[in-house]
Protein backbone atom coordinates (compact mmCIF):
# COMPACT_ATOMS: atom_id res chain seq x y z
CA UNK A 1 0.00 0.00 0.00
CA UNK A 2 0.87 3.83 -0.61
CA UNK A 3 -0.36 7.31 0.18
CA UNK A 4 -0.82 8.72 -3.41
CA UNK A 5 -2.27 12.48 -1.84
CA UNK A 6 -1.56 14.29 0.98
CA UNK A 7 -3.90 17.14 2.04
CA UNK A 8 -3.73 19.20 5.38
CA UNK A 9 -5.73 22.04 6.58
CA UNK A 10 -4.41 23.55 9.88
CA UNK A 11 -2.82 21.13 10.67
CA UNK A 12 0.23 21.80 12.89
CA UNK A 13 2.44 24.39 11.27
CA UNK A 14 0.37 23.89 7.63
CA UNK A 15 -2.56 26.22 7.23
CA UNK A 16 -2.97 24.32 3.73
CA UNK A 17 -0.59 22.28 2.02
CA UNK A 18 -1.18 19.27 -1.02
CA UNK A 19 1.25 16.75 -2.03
CA UNK A 20 1.23 14.62 -4.63
CA UNK A 21 3.68 11.46 -3.53
CA UNK A 22 4.04 7.95 -5.22
CA UNK A 23 5.12 4.44 -4.87
CA UNK A 24 9.09 4.13 -3.68
CA UNK A 25 11.26 5.83 -1.80
CA UNK A 26 9.99 9.56 -1.00
CA UNK A 27 12.74 12.64 0.90
CA UNK A 28 11.13 15.91 2.49
CA UNK A 29 14.52 17.63 3.08
CA UNK A 30 14.72 20.64 5.22
CA UNK A 31 16.54 22.44 8.46
CA UNK A 32 14.55 21.54 11.83
CA UNK A 33 11.61 23.18 12.70
CA UNK A 34 10.24 23.57 8.87
CA UNK A 35 7.46 21.15 9.33
CA UNK A 36 8.92 18.17 7.60
CA UNK A 37 8.04 15.78 10.96
CA UNK A 38 4.60 16.90 10.61
CA UNK A 39 3.85 15.68 6.68
CA UNK A 40 5.00 12.14 7.78
CA UNK A 41 2.90 12.38 11.38
CA UNK A 42 -0.29 13.00 9.83
CA UNK A 43 0.36 10.44 7.74
CA UNK A 44 1.36 7.95 10.50
CA UNK A 45 -2.06 9.81 12.62
CA UNK A 46 -4.36 8.92 9.75
CA UNK A 47 -3.41 5.12 9.93
CA UNK A 48 -3.52 5.11 14.30
CA UNK A 49 -4.88 7.83 15.95
CA UNK A 50 -1.52 7.63 17.55
CA UNK A 51 1.39 10.52 17.43
CA UNK A 52 4.82 9.46 18.01
CA UNK A 53 5.23 13.06 19.75
CA UNK A 54 2.25 14.08 21.74
CA UNK A 55 0.26 12.23 23.77
CA UNK A 56 -3.39 14.49 23.42
CA UNK A 57 -5.33 16.32 20.27
CA UNK A 58 -4.54 19.95 21.11
CA UNK A 59 -1.13 20.31 19.74
CA UNK A 60 -1.98 18.82 16.34
CA UNK A 61 -4.25 21.91 15.60
CA UNK A 62 -2.45 24.95 13.87
CA UNK A 63 -2.57 27.71 16.39
CA UNK A 64 -5.95 29.94 16.51
CA UNK A 65 -7.71 26.96 14.37
CA UNK A 66 -10.90 25.50 15.73
CA UNK A 67 -9.96 22.34 13.75
CA UNK A 68 -7.67 20.34 11.64
CA UNK A 69 -8.21 17.84 8.76
CA UNK A 70 -5.86 15.43 7.26
CA UNK A 71 -6.70 13.51 3.87
CA UNK A 72 -4.61 10.56 2.89
CA UNK A 73 -5.57 8.77 -0.81
CA UNK A 74 -4.88 5.30 -0.26
CA UNK A 75 -3.65 2.79 -3.00
CA UNK A 76 -3.46 -1.13 -2.47
CA UNK A 77 -3.06 -3.04 -5.50
CA UNK A 78 -5.69 -1.78 -8.03
CA UNK A 79 -7.73 -0.07 -5.41
CA UNK A 80 -8.33 3.43 -4.04
CA UNK A 81 -9.56 4.95 -1.08
CA UNK A 82 -9.86 8.50 0.20
CA UNK A 83 -9.20 8.58 3.86
CA UNK A 84 -10.46 11.82 5.92
CA UNK A 85 -9.88 12.55 9.60
CA UNK A 86 -11.36 15.82 11.58
CA UNK A 87 -9.66 16.73 14.66
CA UNK A 88 -11.53 18.99 16.87
CA UNK A 89 -9.50 19.73 21.12
CA UNK A 90 -12.05 19.19 23.35
CA UNK A 91 -14.69 17.42 21.25
CA UNK A 92 -15.31 13.98 19.37
CA UNK A 93 -12.92 13.39 16.32
CA UNK A 94 -14.91 12.48 13.29
CA UNK A 95 -13.55 10.04 10.57
CA UNK A 96 -14.84 9.67 6.60
CA UNK A 97 -14.20 6.66 4.04
CA UNK A 98 -14.61 8.26 0.35
CA UNK A 99 -17.01 10.48 1.69
CA UNK A 100 -18.80 8.15 3.92
CA UNK A 101 -19.12 8.65 7.63
CA UNK A 102 -17.20 6.09 10.06
CA UNK A 103 -19.49 5.38 12.91
CA UNK A 104 -16.58 5.35 15.11
CA UNK A 105 -13.36 7.14 14.59
CA UNK A 106 -11.52 4.37 15.68
CA UNK A 107 -13.19 2.37 12.48
CA UNK A 108 -10.51 4.46 10.37
CA UNK A 109 -7.65 2.40 12.52
CA UNK A 110 -5.36 -0.12 10.15
CA UNK A 111 -6.87 0.80 6.92
CA UNK A 112 -3.51 2.15 6.19
CA UNK A 113 -1.01 0.49 7.98
CA UNK A 114 2.58 2.25 9.23
CA UNK A 115 5.54 1.47 10.65
CA UNK A 116 7.54 4.74 11.99
CA UNK A 117 11.13 4.57 13.64
CA UNK A 118 12.11 8.24 14.68
CA UNK A 119 14.62 9.77 17.68
CA UNK A 120 12.07 9.23 20.42
CA UNK A 121 12.44 5.19 19.23
CA UNK A 122 15.55 5.31 21.62
CA UNK A 123 13.24 5.17 24.51
CA UNK A 124 11.53 1.42 23.86
CA UNK A 125 15.43 0.63 24.82
CA UNK A 126 16.10 3.00 27.62
CA UNK A 127 12.88 4.37 28.95
CA UNK A 128 10.61 3.85 31.20
CA UNK A 129 7.95 0.29 30.83
CA UNK A 130 5.18 2.10 29.60
CA UNK A 131 7.60 3.06 26.28
CA UNK A 132 7.30 -0.16 25.55
CA UNK A 133 3.71 -1.32 26.17
CA UNK A 134 2.96 1.75 23.85
CA UNK A 135 4.95 -0.29 21.30
CA UNK A 136 3.56 -3.32 21.98
CA UNK A 137 0.02 -1.83 22.05
CA UNK A 138 0.44 0.18 18.68
CA UNK A 139 1.51 -3.04 17.18
CA UNK A 140 -1.29 -5.41 18.21
CA UNK A 141 -3.97 -2.55 16.67
CA UNK A 142 -1.90 -2.23 13.30
CA UNK A 143 -2.27 -6.32 13.21
CA UNK A 144 -6.05 -6.38 14.30
CA UNK A 145 -7.81 -3.10 14.26
CA UNK A 146 -10.49 -4.83 16.64
CA UNK A 147 -8.05 -4.73 19.62
CA UNK A 148 -8.47 -0.65 19.76
CA UNK A 149 -11.82 -1.39 21.23
CA UNK A 150 -10.32 -4.28 23.64
CA UNK A 151 -7.36 -1.34 24.97
CA UNK A 152 -10.14 1.30 25.22
CA UNK A 153 -12.75 -0.48 27.20
CA UNK A 154 -9.49 -1.87 29.63
CA UNK A 155 -8.27 1.85 30.04
CA UNK A 156 -12.38 2.24 30.73
CA UNK A 157 -12.41 -0.10 33.01
CA UNK A 158 -9.05 0.37 34.69
CA UNK A 159 -9.65 4.19 35.50
CA UNK A 160 -13.04 3.47 37.09
CA UNK A 161 -11.89 0.62 39.06
CA UNK A 162 -9.04 2.99 40.38
CA UNK A 163 -11.89 5.52 41.03
CA UNK A 164 -13.81 2.68 43.12
CA UNK A 165 -10.90 1.71 45.00
CA UNK A 166 -10.27 4.88 46.33
CA UNK A 167 -13.52 5.27 48.10
CA UNK A 168 -14.01 1.59 48.48
CA UNK A 169 -12.00 1.10 51.39
CA UNK A 170 -13.85 3.37 53.49
CA UNK A 171 -17.62 2.69 52.28
CA UNK A 172 -19.93 0.36 52.63
CA UNK A 173 -20.25 -3.60 51.30
CA UNK A 174 -22.33 -2.08 48.44
CA UNK A 175 -19.18 -0.63 46.86
CA UNK A 176 -17.01 -3.93 47.76
CA UNK A 177 -19.25 -5.84 45.83
CA UNK A 178 -19.17 -3.25 43.08
CA UNK A 179 -15.76 -3.72 42.95
CA UNK A 180 -16.40 -7.47 42.89
CA UNK A 181 -18.19 -6.69 39.50
CA UNK A 182 -15.28 -4.51 37.83
CA UNK A 183 -12.55 -6.95 38.88
CA UNK A 184 -14.41 -9.34 36.86
CA UNK A 185 -14.00 -6.93 33.83
CA UNK A 186 -10.83 -5.88 34.43
CA UNK A 187 -9.17 -9.54 34.12
CA UNK A 188 -11.46 -10.32 30.91
CA UNK A 189 -10.62 -7.24 29.01
CA UNK A 190 -6.90 -7.61 30.57
CA UNK A 191 -6.38 -11.34 29.51
CA UNK A 192 -7.34 -10.07 25.76
CA UNK A 193 -4.53 -7.59 25.64
CA UNK A 194 -1.89 -9.44 27.63
CA UNK A 195 -2.71 -12.60 25.10
CA UNK A 196 -2.34 -10.40 22.13
CA UNK A 197 0.99 -8.67 23.55
CA UNK A 198 2.43 -12.35 23.44
CA UNK A 199 1.19 -13.40 20.48
CA UNK A 200 2.69 -10.19 18.69
CA UNK A 201 6.28 -10.55 20.66
CA UNK A 202 6.14 -14.81 19.36
CA UNK A 203 5.81 -13.52 16.07
CA UNK A 204 8.42 -10.39 16.45
CA UNK A 205 11.16 -12.42 18.03
CA UNK A 206 12.64 -14.09 15.04
CA UNK A 207 12.70 -11.20 12.91
CA UNK A 208 14.13 -9.11 15.64
CA UNK A 209 17.02 -11.65 16.26
CA UNK A 210 17.54 -11.52 12.00
CA UNK A 211 17.34 -8.02 12.06
CA UNK A 212 19.98 -7.36 14.87
CA UNK A 213 22.37 -10.00 13.34
CA UNK A 214 22.31 -7.75 10.36
CA UNK A 215 22.24 -4.31 11.99
CA UNK A 216 24.99 -5.35 14.35
CA UNK A 217 27.42 -7.09 12.19
CA UNK A 218 30.64 -7.07 13.53
CA UNK A 219 29.58 -7.08 16.84
CA UNK A 220 31.45 -10.19 18.43
CA UNK A 221 29.11 -13.49 18.38
CA UNK A 222 27.65 -13.11 21.92
CA UNK A 223 26.65 -9.11 21.62
CA UNK A 224 23.99 -10.41 18.21
CA UNK A 225 21.97 -12.45 19.85
CA UNK A 226 18.95 -10.36 21.14
CA UNK A 227 15.59 -11.63 23.08
CA UNK A 228 12.28 -10.36 23.70
CA UNK A 229 10.65 -11.71 26.87
CA UNK A 230 7.45 -10.23 28.10
CA UNK A 231 7.56 -9.44 32.27
CA UNK A 232 3.68 -9.59 33.29
CA UNK A 233 3.05 -8.11 36.89
CA UNK A 234 1.33 -12.05 37.70
CA UNK A 235 4.14 -14.47 37.39
CA UNK A 236 1.74 -17.28 36.80
CA UNK A 237 0.60 -15.88 33.35
CA UNK A 238 4.19 -16.86 32.45
CA UNK A 239 3.73 -19.40 29.86
CA UNK A 240 0.19 -19.10 28.94
CA UNK A 241 -1.44 -18.12 26.05
CA UNK A 242 -5.25 -19.01 26.39
CA UNK A 243 -6.96 -15.73 27.31
CA UNK A 244 -9.60 -17.91 29.32
CA UNK A 245 -6.27 -18.89 31.58
CA UNK A 246 -4.85 -15.73 31.74
CA UNK A 247 -8.14 -14.06 32.98
CA UNK A 248 -8.06 -16.40 35.70
CA UNK A 249 -4.57 -15.99 36.31
CA UNK A 250 -5.30 -12.44 36.70
CA UNK A 251 -8.21 -12.79 38.79
CA UNK A 252 -6.88 -14.76 41.16
CA UNK A 253 -3.83 -11.96 41.97
CA UNK A 254 -6.68 -9.33 41.80
CA UNK A 255 -7.85 -10.97 44.95
CA UNK A 256 -4.91 -11.71 46.71
CA UNK A 257 -3.63 -8.48 46.83
CA UNK A 258 -6.88 -6.75 46.86
CA UNK A 259 -6.43 -5.66 50.88
CA UNK A 260 -3.07 -4.02 49.27
CA UNK A 261 -5.27 -2.02 46.44
CA UNK A 262 -7.54 -0.80 48.82
CA UNK A 263 -5.27 0.65 50.89
CA UNK A 264 -3.46 2.23 48.01
CA UNK A 265 -5.93 3.32 46.40
CA UNK A 266 -5.04 2.13 42.77
CA UNK A 267 -5.01 -1.01 40.56
CA UNK A 268 -1.86 -3.06 40.85
CA UNK A 269 -2.42 -6.26 38.36
CA UNK A 270 -2.88 -5.93 35.17
CA UNK A 271 -1.12 -5.21 31.83
CA UNK A 272 -1.01 -1.47 32.46
CA UNK A 273 2.22 -3.09 34.76
CA UNK A 274 3.59 -4.88 32.66
CA UNK A 275 6.88 -4.82 30.91
CA UNK A 276 9.23 -6.42 28.15
CA UNK A 277 12.68 -7.17 28.72
CA UNK A 278 14.78 -6.49 25.64
CA UNK A 279 18.20 -8.36 26.12
CA UNK A 280 21.07 -8.61 23.97
CA UNK A 281 23.46 -11.54 24.82
CA UNK A 282 22.92 -13.05 28.53
CA UNK A 283 22.37 -8.77 29.41
CA UNK A 284 19.61 -6.35 29.93
CA UNK A 285 19.39 -3.73 26.83
CA UNK A 286 18.58 -1.10 29.25
CA UNK A 287 21.53 -0.23 31.88
CA UNK A 288 23.92 -2.10 29.76
CA UNK A 289 23.88 -1.86 26.38
CA UNK A 290 26.26 0.92 24.93
CA UNK A 291 24.50 3.79 22.97
CA UNK A 292 25.30 2.22 19.49
CA UNK A 293 23.85 -1.02 20.76
CA UNK A 294 20.70 0.40 22.00
CA UNK A 295 20.22 2.33 18.67
CA UNK A 296 20.55 -0.71 16.89
CA UNK A 297 18.21 -2.71 18.85
CA UNK A 298 15.31 0.13 18.59
CA UNK A 299 16.03 -0.03 14.54
CA UNK A 300 15.71 -3.75 14.55
CA UNK A 301 12.30 -3.80 16.49
CA UNK A 302 11.13 -1.55 13.89
CA UNK A 303 12.58 -3.77 11.04
CA UNK A 304 10.81 -6.51 12.89
CA UNK A 305 7.37 -4.93 12.97
CA UNK A 306 7.74 -4.10 9.30
CA UNK A 307 8.53 -7.66 8.29
CA UNK A 308 5.58 -9.06 10.55
CA UNK A 309 3.06 -6.78 8.91
CA UNK A 310 4.63 -7.29 5.65
CA UNK A 311 3.76 -11.60 6.46
CA UNK A 312 0.95 -10.57 6.89
CA UNK A 313 0.04 -9.85 3.07
CA UNK A 314 0.31 -6.19 2.61
CA UNK A 315 3.78 -3.94 2.57
CA UNK A 316 2.99 -1.39 5.60
CA UNK A 317 4.32 2.29 4.36
CA UNK A 318 7.41 3.08 6.45
CA UNK A 319 8.41 6.51 7.61
CA UNK A 320 11.89 7.18 8.78
CA UNK A 321 11.53 10.09 10.67
CA UNK A 322 14.71 12.21 11.17
CA UNK A 323 16.76 8.96 12.02
CA UNK A 324 20.38 9.02 9.60
CA UNK A 325 22.14 11.56 11.32
CA UNK A 326 21.49 9.73 14.49
CA UNK A 327 23.13 6.24 12.66
CA UNK A 328 26.27 5.70 11.88
CA UNK A 329 27.56 4.69 8.17
CA UNK A 330 27.41 0.98 8.90
CA UNK A 331 23.91 1.43 10.46
CA UNK A 332 22.45 3.64 7.71
CA UNK A 333 23.68 0.95 5.01
CA UNK A 334 22.13 -1.75 6.52
CA UNK A 335 18.91 0.47 7.29
CA UNK A 336 18.73 1.10 3.79
CA UNK A 337 19.62 -2.19 2.52
CA UNK A 338 16.68 -3.65 4.26
CA UNK A 339 13.88 -1.34 3.70
CA UNK A 340 14.89 -0.14 -0.22
CA UNK A 341 12.27 -2.88 -1.83
CA UNK A 342 9.11 -1.47 0.44
CA UNK A 343 6.11 -0.32 -1.14
CA UNK A 344 6.87 3.09 -0.05
CA UNK A 345 9.40 4.76 2.29
CA UNK A 346 8.69 8.52 3.55
CA UNK A 347 12.44 9.94 4.71
CA UNK A 348 12.82 12.90 6.72
CA UNK A 349 16.28 14.37 6.77
CA UNK A 350 17.70 17.70 7.23
CA UNK A 351 20.00 17.78 4.79
CA UNK A 352 20.28 15.40 1.39
CA UNK A 353 24.07 13.84 2.37
CA UNK A 354 21.90 12.00 4.91
CA UNK A 355 20.30 9.89 2.94
CA UNK A 356 21.28 7.09 1.64
CA UNK A 357 21.55 6.80 -2.43
CA UNK A 358 19.07 4.03 -2.23
CA UNK A 359 16.11 5.96 -0.47
CA UNK A 360 16.44 9.06 -2.64
CA UNK A 361 13.44 8.68 -4.77
CA UNK A 362 11.23 11.81 -5.02
CA UNK A 363 11.95 14.42 -2.78
CA UNK A 364 10.61 17.72 -1.99
CA UNK A 365 12.00 20.69 0.06
CA UNK A 366 10.19 22.34 3.11
CA UNK A 367 11.24 25.58 4.52
CA UNK A 368 8.71 27.69 6.76
CA UNK A 369 6.01 25.06 6.48
CA UNK A 370 6.23 25.66 2.15
CA UNK A 371 6.27 22.20 0.76
CA UNK A 372 8.44 22.35 -2.71
CA UNK A 373 9.09 19.50 -5.48
CA UNK A 374 12.25 18.97 -6.98
CA UNK A 375 12.64 18.51 -10.39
Amino acid sequence: MHVTRLELLDFRSYESVEIDLGPGPVAFIGANGQGKTNLVEAIDYLASLDSHRVSSDAPLVRAGADRAIVRGRLQREDRSALLELEITPGRSNRARVNGNPLPRVRDLIGIARTVLFSPEDLALVKGDPSDRRRFLDHMIVMRTPRLAGVKADYDRVLRQRNTLLKTAGRRSDVEISTLDIWDDHLARTGAQVVAARLALLDGLQPHATAAYRDVAAGAAEDRRIVSLEYKPSVAAIAGLRDPDDIAKALLDEIGRRRREELERGVSLVGPHRDDVVLSIGALPAKGYASHGESWSLALALRLASFALLRDDGDDPILILDDVFAELDTQRRSHLAARVADAEQVLVTAAVEADVPAELIGRSFDVAAGVVTARD
